[in-house]
């Protein structure tokens, strides 16, 4: 299994994030052929104070064919497009293998 990982920064508009966020742009997600979980985690304050990032989105595929030809479809390209509607705030993406051991 196959993971795209994106890390957002906070947002200048948390509010407006967060609902552009979770009602337009992970349904989009959902839209993506191949997809097997999505999974989101806003942070809170910890152990450690205010936590360097808002939120993690972590995208599942089989592997990385079926991640390539679902993020190459037209669900994909729309969920591609959709970036420009959060607000420009800053992303980190990785994509690491899943140890299921």
């Amino acid at each position: 299994m196959i993971k795209l990982v994106v890390l957002y920064d906070h947002p200048a508009d948390v509010e407006a994030f967060d609902a552009h966020y979770l009602g337009t742009h992970v349904p989009l997600c959902h839209k993506v052929p191949g997809i097997e979980r999505v999974e989101v985690t806003r942070f809170g304050p910890g152990p450690g104070g205010a936590p360097k990032f808002h939120l993690l989105a972590e995208l599942y595929f089989r592997d990385a064919e079926t991640m390539a030809a679902g993020l190459g479809s037209p669900e994909g390209k729309d969920l591609g497009a959709d970036v420009a509607n959060l607000g420009g705030t800053t992303a980190t993406t990785l994509v690491g293998t899943v140890d299921e051991s």
